[in-house]
Protein backbone atom coordinates (compact mmCIF):
# COMPACT_ATOMS: atom_id res chain seq x y z
CA UNK A 1 0.00 0.00 0.00
CA UNK A 2 1.18 3.74 -0.51
CA UNK A 3 2.59 5.42 2.43
CA UNK A 4 2.19 8.86 0.45
CA UNK A 5 -1.10 10.40 0.66
CA UNK A 6 -2.12 12.82 -1.35
CA UNK A 7 -1.37 16.15 -0.25
CA UNK A 8 -3.53 19.78 -0.38
CA UNK A 9 -2.70 21.64 -2.58
CA UNK A 10 -0.69 24.95 -1.05
CA UNK A 11 0.22 22.77 2.31
CA UNK A 12 3.87 21.71 2.60
CA UNK A 13 2.79 19.06 4.78
CA UNK A 14 1.65 17.87 8.18
CA UNK A 15 2.43 19.04 11.46
CA UNK A 16 4.32 15.71 11.99
CA UNK A 17 6.27 16.65 8.71
CA UNK A 18 7.50 20.14 9.37
CA UNK A 19 11.66 21.13 9.15
CA UNK A 20 12.92 21.22 12.02
CA UNK A 21 15.76 23.73 12.76
CA UNK A 22 17.90 20.84 14.66
CA UNK A 23 16.06 17.71 12.95
CA UNK A 24 18.11 14.30 12.65
CA UNK A 25 19.02 15.44 8.86
CA UNK A 26 20.72 18.97 9.95
CA UNK A 27 22.22 16.27 12.90
CA UNK A 28 23.80 14.14 10.08
CA UNK A 29 24.78 16.62 7.50
CA UNK A 30 26.88 18.47 10.57
CA UNK A 31 28.01 15.49 11.72
CA UNK A 32 29.28 14.42 8.28
CA UNK A 33 30.80 17.88 7.51
CA UNK A 34 32.68 18.02 11.27
CA UNK A 35 34.07 14.85 10.43
CA UNK A 36 35.22 15.86 7.05
CA UNK A 37 36.55 19.57 8.80
CA UNK A 38 38.39 17.78 11.39
CA UNK A 39 39.85 15.39 9.37
CA UNK A 40 40.64 18.45 6.38
CA UNK A 41 42.05 20.14 9.67
CA UNK A 42 44.20 17.35 11.05
CA UNK A 43 45.64 16.83 7.84
CA UNK A 44 46.13 20.49 6.84
CA UNK A 45 47.51 21.05 10.19
CA UNK A 46 50.33 18.22 10.07
CA UNK A 47 51.37 19.12 6.55
CA UNK A 48 51.71 22.80 7.80
CA UNK A 49 53.67 21.70 10.46
CA UNK A 50 56.52 19.62 8.50
CA UNK A 51 56.38 22.10 5.60
CA UNK A 52 56.63 24.74 8.16
CA UNK A 53 59.90 22.87 10.21
CA UNK A 54 61.52 22.21 6.84
CA UNK A 55 61.20 25.53 5.80
CA UNK A 56 62.87 27.40 8.86
CA UNK A 57 65.19 24.60 10.04
CA UNK A 58 66.84 24.28 6.27
CA UNK A 59 67.33 28.61 6.57
CA UNK A 60 68.07 28.10 10.10
CA UNK A 61 70.65 25.21 9.60
CA UNK A 62 72.19 26.89 6.96
CA UNK A 63 72.49 30.03 8.82
CA UNK A 64 73.82 28.52 12.21
CA UNK A 65 76.59 26.28 10.11
CA UNK A 66 77.99 29.44 8.27
CA UNK A 67 78.35 31.69 10.80
CA UNK A 68 79.99 29.27 13.34
CA UNK A 69 82.64 28.76 9.75
CA UNK A 70 82.54 32.53 10.08
CA UNK A 71 83.44 32.33 13.68
CA UNK A 72 85.81 29.70 13.29
CA UNK A 73 87.79 32.15 11.53
CA UNK A 74 88.51 35.31 12.77
CA UNK A 75 91.57 35.69 14.55
CA UNK A 76 90.85 37.00 18.36
CA UNK A 77 93.98 38.39 18.72
CA UNK A 78 93.76 40.53 15.73
CA UNK A 79 90.13 41.52 16.30
CA UNK A 80 90.85 42.64 19.84
CA UNK A 81 93.64 44.92 18.95
CA UNK A 82 92.19 46.89 15.89
CA UNK A 83 90.25 49.87 16.77
CA UNK A 84 86.48 50.45 16.66
CA UNK A 85 86.23 51.09 12.91
CA UNK A 86 88.39 48.46 11.46
CA UNK A 87 86.57 45.82 14.38
CA UNK A 88 83.17 47.55 12.91
CA UNK A 89 84.31 47.16 8.98
CA UNK A 90 85.37 43.40 10.07
CA UNK A 91 82.08 42.69 11.07
CA UNK A 92 80.16 44.17 8.33
CA UNK A 93 82.37 42.05 6.34
CA UNK A 94 81.59 38.96 8.19
CA UNK A 95 77.65 39.93 7.64
CA UNK A 96 78.22 40.37 4.37
CA UNK A 97 78.57 37.05 3.79
CA UNK A 98 75.64 35.63 5.65
CA UNK A 99 73.85 32.59 4.47
CA UNK A 100 71.00 32.81 3.37
CA UNK A 101 70.76 36.22 3.22
CA UNK A 102 73.04 38.67 5.23
CA UNK A 103 73.18 39.34 8.88
CA UNK A 104 73.44 41.81 11.23
CA UNK A 105 76.49 40.87 13.45
CA UNK A 106 76.79 41.80 16.86
CA UNK A 107 80.47 41.67 19.03
CA UNK A 108 80.11 41.66 23.38
CA UNK A 109 83.68 41.32 24.85
CA UNK A 110 83.44 42.36 28.72
CA UNK A 111 81.87 46.13 28.01
CA UNK A 112 82.79 46.42 24.80
CA UNK A 113 79.51 46.91 22.17
CA UNK A 114 80.39 46.87 18.40
CA UNK A 115 78.52 46.11 15.43
CA UNK A 116 77.54 46.31 12.03
CA UNK A 117 74.66 47.85 12.04
CA UNK A 118 74.06 52.18 12.84
CA UNK A 119 73.53 50.55 16.65
CA UNK A 120 75.84 48.86 18.58
CA UNK A 121 72.99 46.56 20.63
CA UNK A 122 70.04 44.74 19.22
CA UNK A 123 66.43 44.43 21.05
CA UNK A 124 65.97 41.31 19.37
CA UNK A 125 68.66 39.43 20.92
CA UNK A 126 67.19 38.11 24.31
CA UNK A 127 69.00 38.10 28.02
CA UNK A 128 68.46 34.41 28.00
CA UNK A 129 70.53 34.02 24.27
CA UNK A 130 72.85 35.93 25.47
CA UNK A 131 73.11 34.19 28.91
CA UNK A 132 73.84 30.98 26.68
CA UNK A 133 75.92 31.87 24.25
CA UNK A 134 78.34 33.38 27.12
CA UNK A 135 78.33 29.86 29.22
CA UNK A 136 78.62 27.20 26.05
CA UNK A 137 81.57 27.03 23.99
CA UNK A 138 78.92 25.72 21.20
CA UNK A 139 76.99 28.15 20.88
CA UNK A 140 73.10 28.48 20.90
CA UNK A 141 70.37 30.35 18.55
CA UNK A 142 66.76 30.87 18.80
CA UNK A 143 63.84 32.47 17.16
CA UNK A 144 62.40 35.78 17.53
CA UNK A 145 59.31 37.73 16.82
CA UNK A 146 59.78 41.53 17.15
CA UNK A 147 56.85 43.97 15.73
CA UNK A 148 55.66 41.06 13.50
CA UNK A 149 58.60 40.26 12.25
CA UNK A 150 60.75 36.51 12.73
CA UNK A 151 64.04 37.22 13.33
CA UNK A 152 67.07 34.35 13.61
CA UNK A 153 69.53 35.21 16.34
CA UNK A 154 72.91 33.04 16.97
CA UNK A 155 75.04 33.44 19.64
CA UNK A 156 78.96 32.44 18.71
CA UNK A 157 81.90 32.54 21.09
CA UNK A 158 84.98 33.07 19.75
CA UNK A 159 87.85 30.26 20.80
CA UNK A 160 91.38 29.62 20.41
CA UNK A 161 93.32 26.51 20.83
CA UNK A 162 96.33 26.51 23.66
CA UNK A 163 99.43 24.26 23.03
CA UNK A 164 97.59 21.21 24.90
CA UNK A 165 95.17 21.26 22.33
CA UNK A 166 92.95 22.82 24.70
CA UNK A 167 90.17 24.79 23.09
CA UNK A 168 89.18 28.22 26.17
CA UNK A 169 87.02 31.12 25.38
CA UNK A 170 88.59 34.28 24.66
CA UNK A 171 85.27 36.21 25.98
CA UNK A 172 84.82 37.83 22.74
CA UNK A 173 81.10 36.42 21.68
CA UNK A 174 79.34 37.14 18.12
CA UNK A 175 76.02 37.77 17.37
CA UNK A 176 74.14 37.12 14.43
CA UNK A 177 70.49 38.52 13.79
CA UNK A 178 69.01 37.41 10.65
CA UNK A 179 65.36 38.65 9.63
CA UNK A 180 63.39 35.90 8.06
CA UNK A 181 60.73 37.67 5.69
CA UNK A 182 61.16 35.18 3.32
CA UNK A 183 60.28 32.27 5.29
CA UNK A 184 57.53 34.22 6.95
CA UNK A 185 55.98 34.40 3.79
CA UNK A 186 56.18 30.67 2.82
CA UNK A 187 54.70 30.00 5.89
CA UNK A 188 51.83 32.33 5.14
CA UNK A 189 51.57 30.75 1.80
CA UNK A 190 51.36 27.54 3.47
CA UNK A 191 48.70 28.61 5.75
CA UNK A 192 46.73 30.02 3.21
CA UNK A 193 46.60 26.70 0.64
CA UNK A 194 45.48 24.63 3.56
CA UNK A 195 42.97 27.48 4.06
CA UNK A 196 41.93 27.88 0.75
CA UNK A 197 42.31 24.25 0.15
CA UNK A 198 39.97 23.08 3.02
CA UNK A 199 36.68 25.57 2.21
CA UNK A 200 36.51 23.97 -1.15
CA UNK A 201 36.92 20.25 0.27
CA UNK A 202 34.15 21.10 2.96
CA UNK A 203 31.76 22.46 0.32
CA UNK A 204 32.54 18.75 -1.68
CA UNK A 205 31.61 17.39 1.09
CA UNK A 206 28.34 18.73 1.94
CA UNK A 207 27.09 17.00 -1.42
CA UNK A 208 27.82 13.08 -0.31
CA UNK A 209 26.22 14.53 3.19
CA UNK A 210 23.45 15.67 1.64
CA UNK A 211 23.25 12.02 0.14
CA UNK A 212 23.64 10.16 3.30
CA UNK A 213 21.40 12.03 5.20
CA UNK A 214 18.56 11.33 2.50
CA UNK A 215 19.52 7.78 2.66
CA UNK A 216 19.25 7.36 6.31
CA UNK A 217 15.90 9.89 6.66
CA UNK A 218 14.01 8.03 4.04
CA UNK A 219 13.59 5.35 5.96
CA UNK A 220 13.15 6.59 8.86
CA UNK A 221 10.48 9.09 7.16
CA UNK A 222 8.79 5.85 5.98
CA UNK A 223 8.68 4.11 9.63
CA UNK A 224 7.42 7.32 11.17
CA UNK A 225 4.22 7.06 8.22
CA UNK A 226 3.58 3.82 9.07
CA UNK A 227 3.45 4.01 12.41
CA UNK A 228 1.05 7.07 12.18
CA UNK A 229 -1.22 5.35 9.43
CA UNK A 230 -1.47 2.10 12.26
CA UNK A 231 -1.99 4.70 15.38
CA UNK A 232 -5.30 5.84 13.26
CA UNK A 233 -5.83 1.76 12.48
CA UNK A 234 -4.67 0.81 9.36
CA UNK A 235 -3.23 -2.10 10.28
CA UNK A 236 -2.65 -3.19 7.01
CA UNK A 237 0.33 -0.76 6.59
CA UNK A 238 3.69 -2.21 5.15
CA UNK A 239 7.09 -0.01 4.74
CA UNK A 240 8.74 -0.99 1.33
CA UNK A 241 12.12 -2.54 2.25
CA UNK A 242 14.96 -1.23 0.27
CA UNK A 243 18.62 -3.02 0.55
CA UNK A 244 19.84 -5.56 2.90
CA UNK A 245 21.41 -3.15 5.48
CA UNK A 246 20.26 -2.29 9.36
CA UNK A 247 17.58 0.49 8.09
CA UNK A 248 16.19 -2.57 5.88
CA UNK A 249 16.08 -5.05 8.92
CA UNK A 250 14.34 -2.77 10.66
CA UNK A 251 11.53 -2.42 7.98
CA UNK A 252 11.01 -6.69 7.88
CA UNK A 253 11.16 -6.39 11.44
CA UNK A 254 8.15 -3.88 12.11
CA UNK A 255 6.26 -5.49 8.81
CA UNK A 256 6.67 -8.75 10.96
CA UNK A 257 5.44 -6.95 14.14
CA UNK A 258 2.76 -4.90 12.18
CA UNK A 259 1.28 -8.36 10.37
CA UNK A 260 1.04 -10.06 13.92
CA UNK A 261 -0.40 -7.09 15.33
CA UNK A 262 -2.85 -7.11 12.35
CA UNK A 263 -3.87 -11.17 13.37
CA UNK A 264 -3.72 -10.94 17.11
CA UNK A 265 -6.08 -7.43 16.61
CA UNK A 266 -8.52 -9.15 13.76
CA UNK A 267 -9.27 -12.31 16.28
CA UNK A 268 -9.66 -9.81 19.03
CA UNK A 269 -12.11 -7.73 17.14
CA UNK A 270 -13.98 -10.93 15.93
CA UNK A 271 -14.60 -12.26 19.22
CA UNK A 272 -15.37 -9.05 20.88
CA UNK A 273 -17.89 -8.86 17.89
CA UNK A 274 -18.91 -12.65 18.91
CA UNK A 275 -19.11 -11.40 22.64
CA UNK A 276 -21.69 -8.77 21.95
CA UNK A 277 -23.37 -10.47 18.88
CA UNK A 278 -24.37 -13.30 21.78
CA UNK A 279 -25.22 -10.59 24.19
CA UNK A 280 -27.38 -9.01 22.28
CA UNK A 281 -28.76 -12.21 20.36
CA UNK A 282 -29.76 -14.03 24.21
CA UNK A 283 -30.70 -9.88 25.28
CA UNK A 284 -33.25 -10.29 22.38
CA UNK A 285 -34.10 -13.97 22.76
CA UNK A 286 -35.22 -13.34 26.78
CA UNK A 287 -37.20 -10.38 26.31
CA UNK A 288 -40.05 -12.37 25.32
CA UNK A 289 -40.08 -15.34 27.59
CA UNK A 290 -39.42 -12.51 30.34
CA UNK A 291 -42.67 -10.21 29.37
CA UNK A 292 -44.82 -13.38 30.25
CA UNK A 293 -42.39 -14.17 33.59
CA UNK A 294 -43.42 -10.76 34.37
CA UNK A 295 -46.83 -11.64 33.75
CA UNK A 296 -47.29 -14.28 35.61
CA UNK A 297 -45.25 -12.70 38.35
CA UNK A 298 -47.74 -9.59 38.45
CA UNK A 299 -50.46 -11.77 38.94
CA UNK A 300 -48.92 -14.50 42.25
CA UNK A 301 -47.87 -10.88 43.55
CA UNK A 302 -51.37 -9.57 43.87
CA UNK A 303 -52.47 -13.72 45.37
CA UNK A 304 -49.62 -13.55 47.71
CA UNK A 305 -51.62 -12.48 50.54
CA UNK A 306 -54.17 -15.61 50.05
CA UNK A 307 -51.00 -18.08 50.33
CA UNK A 308 -49.14 -19.77 52.81
CA UNK A 309 -46.44 -18.07 54.37
CA UNK A 310 -43.68 -19.93 52.77
CA UNK A 311 -45.49 -19.84 49.26
CA UNK A 312 -45.52 -16.13 49.88
CA UNK A 313 -42.46 -15.71 49.96
CA UNK A 314 -41.16 -17.79 47.46
CA UNK A 315 -43.49 -15.91 44.93
CA UNK A 316 -42.29 -12.76 45.97
CA UNK A 317 -38.67 -14.30 45.75
CA UNK A 318 -39.53 -14.99 42.38
CA UNK A 319 -41.06 -11.71 41.29
CA UNK A 320 -38.08 -9.97 42.74
CA UNK A 321 -35.53 -11.92 40.77
CA UNK A 322 -37.52 -11.49 37.53
CA UNK A 323 -37.60 -8.00 37.83
CA UNK A 324 -33.60 -8.02 38.43
CA UNK A 325 -33.20 -10.39 35.51
CA UNK A 326 -35.48 -7.77 33.37
CA UNK A 327 -33.82 -4.87 34.77
CA UNK A 328 -30.34 -6.68 33.65
CA UNK A 329 -31.65 -8.01 30.21
CA UNK A 330 -32.61 -4.27 28.92
CA UNK A 331 -29.34 -2.65 30.45
CA UNK A 332 -27.48 -5.46 28.31
CA UNK A 333 -29.69 -4.83 24.76
CA UNK A 334 -28.66 -0.93 25.87
CA UNK A 335 -25.36 -1.01 26.27
CA UNK A 336 -25.10 -3.35 22.73
CA UNK A 337 -26.71 -0.79 20.92
CA UNK A 338 -24.01 1.55 22.39
CA UNK A 339 -21.02 -1.15 20.95
CA UNK A 340 -22.86 -1.90 17.58
CA UNK A 341 -22.57 2.65 17.62
CA UNK A 342 -26.81 2.28 16.85
CA UNK A 343 -27.92 4.56 19.75
CA UNK A 344 -29.25 7.74 18.38
CA UNK A 345 -30.41 10.49 20.02
CA UNK A 346 -33.51 11.94 19.56
CA UNK A 347 -33.39 15.58 20.66
CA UNK A 348 -35.84 17.92 22.01
CA UNK A 349 -35.31 21.81 23.44
CA UNK A 350 -36.85 20.64 27.21
CA UNK A 351 -36.49 22.67 30.61
CA UNK A 352 -33.51 20.50 32.29
CA UNK A 353 -35.03 21.28 36.23
CA UNK A 354 -38.22 20.14 35.19
CA UNK A 355 -37.07 17.18 33.23
CA UNK A 356 -34.87 16.32 36.21
CA UNK A 357 -37.70 16.69 38.67
CA UNK A 358 -39.62 14.32 36.74
CA UNK A 359 -37.15 11.86 36.58
CA UNK A 360 -37.45 12.15 40.69
CA UNK A 361 -41.15 11.89 40.36
CA UNK A 362 -41.06 8.88 38.93
CA UNK A 363 -38.98 7.04 40.68
CA UNK A 364 -40.93 8.28 44.23
CA UNK A 365 -37.14 9.91 45.23
CA UNK A 366 -38.28 13.54 46.17
CA UNK A 367 -38.55 12.61 49.58
CA UNK A 368 -34.78 11.13 49.71
CA UNK A 369 -33.18 13.75 47.40
CA UNK A 370 -32.46 17.31 47.59
CA UNK A 371 -32.97 19.08 44.45
CA UNK A 372 -30.62 22.22 43.39
CA UNK A 373 -32.40 22.89 40.29
CA UNK A 374 -32.56 26.21 39.08
CA UNK A 375 -35.51 27.13 36.87
CA UNK A 376 -34.95 28.76 33.25
CA UNK A 377 -32.00 26.64 31.81
CA UNK A 378 -33.67 24.98 28.27
CA UNK A 379 -30.85 22.78 26.74
CA UNK A 380 -31.23 20.61 23.40
CA UNK A 381 -31.05 17.22 24.72
CA UNK A 382 -32.48 13.90 24.35
CA UNK A 383 -35.15 13.78 27.23
CA UNK A 384 -35.04 9.83 27.41
CA UNK A 385 -31.28 9.64 27.68
CA UNK A 386 -30.98 12.29 29.99
CA UNK A 387 -33.78 10.43 32.07
CA UNK A 388 -31.19 7.14 32.24
CA UNK A 389 -28.11 9.12 33.24
CA UNK A 390 -30.06 11.08 36.32
CA UNK A 391 -31.86 7.87 37.11
CA UNK A 392 -28.61 6.00 37.16
CA UNK A 393 -26.75 8.56 39.03
CA UNK A 394 -29.45 9.15 41.79
CA UNK A 395 -29.87 5.32 42.20
CA UNK A 396 -26.14 4.55 42.63
CA UNK A 397 -26.08 7.03 45.58
CA UNK A 398 -29.31 6.05 46.78
CA UNK A 399 -27.57 2.42 46.89
CA UNK A 400 -24.12 2.68 47.85
CA UNK A 401 -23.78 6.42 49.38
CA UNK A 402 -25.42 7.82 52.20
CA UNK A 403 -27.85 10.31 53.44
CA UNK A 404 -28.57 12.65 51.84
CA UNK A 405 -28.39 12.80 48.37
CA UNK A 406 -28.12 16.07 46.47
CA UNK A 407 -28.87 16.39 42.95
CA UNK A 408 -27.59 20.28 41.50
CA UNK A 409 -27.86 21.19 38.41
CA UNK A 410 -26.13 24.48 37.11
CA UNK A 411 -24.40 26.17 33.99
CA UNK A 412 -20.56 26.71 33.34
CA UNK A 413 -18.48 28.40 30.59
CA UNK A 414 -16.11 25.73 29.22
CA UNK A 415 -12.21 25.63 28.13
CA UNK A 416 -13.46 26.33 24.59
CA UNK A 417 -15.76 29.41 25.41
CA UNK A 418 -18.67 27.20 25.25
CA UNK A 419 -21.90 27.08 27.63
CA UNK A 420 -21.66 24.26 29.12
CA UNK A 421 -24.91 22.10 31.60
CA UNK A 422 -23.70 20.93 35.03
CA UNK A 423 -25.91 17.86 36.77
CA UNK A 424 -23.62 17.26 40.13
CA UNK A 425 -25.34 14.32 42.05
CA UNK A 426 -23.06 13.83 45.56
CA UNK A 427 -24.07 12.13 48.53
CA UNK A 428 -22.50 11.70 52.13
CA UNK A 429 -21.49 8.42 52.04
CA UNK A 430 -18.00 6.85 52.64
CA UNK A 431 -16.67 7.70 49.12
CA UNK A 432 -14.70 6.50 46.75
CA UNK A 433 -11.41 4.08 47.18
CA UNK A 434 -8.50 5.55 45.10
CA UNK A 435 -8.11 1.75 43.64
CA UNK A 436 -11.92 1.94 42.76
CA UNK A 437 -12.11 5.40 41.12
CA UNK A 438 -10.40 4.15 37.58
CA UNK A 439 -12.68 1.38 37.58
CA UNK A 440 -16.31 2.73 38.69
CA UNK A 441 -17.66 3.16 35.15
CA UNK A 442 -16.36 -0.34 34.07
CA UNK A 443 -19.25 -2.65 33.49
CA UNK A 444 -19.89 -5.14 35.59
CA UNK A 445 -17.75 -3.85 37.97
CA UNK A 446 -18.16 -4.05 42.15
CA UNK A 447 -16.34 -2.43 44.38
CA UNK A 448 -17.12 -4.69 46.96
CA UNK A 449 -18.03 -8.51 46.72
CA UNK A 450 -20.29 -8.66 49.31
CA UNK A 451 -22.65 -6.54 46.70
CA UNK A 452 -22.53 -9.33 44.32
CA UNK A 453 -26.05 -9.82 44.78
CA UNK A 454 -27.25 -5.74 44.59
CA UNK A 455 -30.03 -4.71 42.98
CA UNK A 456 -27.89 -3.20 39.94
CA UNK A 457 -26.86 -4.81 37.35
CA UNK A 458 -23.51 -3.44 37.09
CA UNK A 459 -24.01 -1.43 34.23
CA UNK A 460 -26.25 1.31 35.12
CA UNK A 461 -22.59 3.53 35.16
CA UNK A 462 -21.51 2.67 32.06
CA UNK A 463 -24.60 3.32 29.93
CA UNK A 464 -24.83 6.82 31.56
CA UNK A 465 -20.90 7.52 30.94
CA UNK A 466 -22.18 6.18 27.00
CA UNK A 467 -25.07 8.21 27.50
CA UNK A 468 -23.21 11.61 28.26
CA UNK A 469 -20.17 11.13 25.52
CA UNK A 470 -23.00 10.82 22.80
CA UNK A 471 -24.03 14.29 23.88
CA UNK A 472 -20.86 14.79 23.27
CA UNK A 473 -19.99 15.92 27.48
CA UNK A 474 -18.00 14.02 29.76
CA UNK A 475 -18.72 12.19 33.39
CA UNK A 476 -15.83 12.16 36.13
CA UNK A 477 -17.15 10.75 39.49
CA UNK A 478 -14.50 11.96 42.51
CA UNK A 479 -14.51 12.21 46.24
CA UNK A 480 -16.37 15.49 47.79
CA UNK A 481 -14.02 17.89 48.96
CA UNK A 482 -13.79 16.78 52.73
CA UNK A 483 -12.83 13.42 51.51
CA UNK A 484 -16.77 12.19 52.51
CA UNK A 485 -19.22 11.45 50.16
CA UNK A 486 -18.98 10.86 46.41
CA UNK A 487 -19.65 13.25 43.81
CA UNK A 488 -20.54 12.67 39.67
CA UNK A 489 -20.34 15.10 37.55
CA UNK A 490 -22.16 15.42 34.13
CA UNK A 491 -21.28 18.23 31.23
CA UNK A 492 -22.69 18.28 28.21
CA UNK A 493 -22.71 20.90 25.64
CA UNK A 494 -25.35 23.43 26.49
CA UNK A 495 -27.18 24.01 23.13
CA UNK A 496 -30.31 25.86 22.43
CA UNK A 497 -32.44 26.48 18.83
CA UNK A 498 -33.81 24.32 16.08
CA UNK A 499 -32.24 21.12 15.61
CA UNK A 500 -29.52 20.93 12.76
CA UNK A 501 -30.43 19.41 9.83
Amino acid sequence: MSLRPARPRGQSGTTGERRRPFGLRTRLVLAFLLVAAVSAGTTAALTFREARTAVLKTAQDTAVSSFRAQVSRLDVVLFQHRDMDEKRNLLRAIARTGKPRPWYVYAEYGSLRVSSATSPTSTVITPELRRRAHSTLHGSFERVVKGGVPYLTIGMPVAFETGGNRVLPSGVVLFAVMPMPDEQANVDALVAAARDGALPGLAVALVPALIAARSVLRPVRDLRRAAQSMGSGRLDTRIPVRGSDELADLARTFNASAGHLEHSVGELRQAEARARRFASDVSHELRTPLAGMLAVTEVLDEDADGLDPDTARAVRLISAETGKLAVLVEDLMEISRFDARAAELHTDEVDVAQTVRKTLEQRRWTDRVSADLPDGIRARLDPRRLDVVVANLVGNALRHGGAPVTVRLRTAVGADGAGQLVIEVSDRGPGIRPDVLPHIFDRFYKADAARTRSAGSGLGLAIAMENVRLHGGTLRAANGPDGTGAVFTAEMPLRTGEAPA
